[in-house]
């Protein structure tokens, strides 16, 4: 999420998405066992990634502290609820964060590999997260309607604009998006090292939480509603879905050929999931919390 300097390239994510059609019979073995929920061990990498949703004292475990194909959640205090029901048929918009803003300023981290390793970034003139951020955010709005939510992704296809409030900027078409009563999502990946934090939901902070907000910090993780006196986005009631610092394993799975595939799906399964129970749920479990007022008046 944190800004870096910028890249040199190997290929696209528009190519990597038509790739996705040439899936090997293991690759697709692998990702239904992930959806089942089973833990997958190795992925030729020998990391030992579990890329199910987890059960159980696993669940639990992961929840406090790391998971283990996303890595470590925002360790801050939950001090927000979001308990308003949510209408099934509300449209959902995803977007990839930093997919307006190349070279002009808060373009998104690098990526430990190419940033501190020497790794070829992934492709030139864009930072390896908005790399990855276009390919998970166009996976879960794959994934999503094929599951029968109304949800599209949007991508302003200019890679700088420099004003903010600019209509084509994703945080003018969220904007808009969410005051027609929709909700807005753009997807991220943390910074690596000490400037990171980890995966989590930062919420919106101009508009009542609901309950997609708490399903989406149940799966990932949460950061504070006010985090750093108030994002871009979440001023204009959009939902920033940190999925991890772009380092470590997590970087590793996405960038191996072997691997990436299965990955981004494992990843957008969960965002699906949790976005489904967001919408369909009466009585959503709330994630540890302190004590705080409801966000729902």
């Amino acid at each position: 999420m944190a800004p870096t300097s910028s890249t040199q390239p190997n290929h696209s994510p528009r190519l990597a998405v038509a790739g996705m059609a040439g899936l090997a019979i293991a690759q697709v073995a692998i990702v239904r066992l992930a959806v089942a929920g089973l833990a997958i061990s190795g992925l030729g990498l020998g990391l030992g990634l579990g890329l199910g949703t987890a059960t159980g004292a696993r669940a639990q475990a992961w929840a406090a502290g790391s998971d283990p194909l996303t890595g470590p959640r925002a360790r801050y205090s939950k001090d927000w609820i979001g308990v308003r029901p949510v209408e099934p048929t509300t449209e959902i918009l995803v977007m990839a964060g930093h997919s307006d803003s190349q070279g002009v300023g808060g373009a998104g981290t690098g990526g430990a590999a190419a940033s501190l390793y020497g790794a070829r970034p992934m492709q030139i003139g864009i930072t390896d997260e908005l790399f990855w951020n276009l390919l998970t955010a166009q996976e879960v709005v794959r994934l999503g309607q094929a599951r029968g939510l109304k949800i599209r992704f949007y991508d302003p296809l200019q890679r700088s604009i420099a004003n903010g409030n600019d209509p084509r900027t994703t945080w003018s078409v969220g904007k808009a998006h969410v005051d027609q009563g929709g909700y807005a999502l753009e997807i991220h990946y943390d910074a690596y090292g000490r400037d990171g934090v980890g995966s989590g939901l930062i919420p919106p902070i101009n508009k009542p939480l609901n309950q997609i907000d708490e399903s989406l910090a149940k799966a990932f993780g949460a950061y504070p509603q006010f985090f750093r006196d108030g994002l871009g986005a979440p001023k204009r009631g959009i939902a920033i879905l940190e999925i991890g610092k772009l380092e470590g394993s997590l970087e590793n799975a996405l960038r191996n050929p072997q691997t990436r595939i299965a990955s981004l799906q494992a990843i957008a399964t969960r965002v699906v999931d949790a976005l489904a129970a967001g919408l369909g749920a009466t009585s959503l479990p709330i994630s540890p919390q302190p004590d705080v007022a409801r966000s729902d008046q």
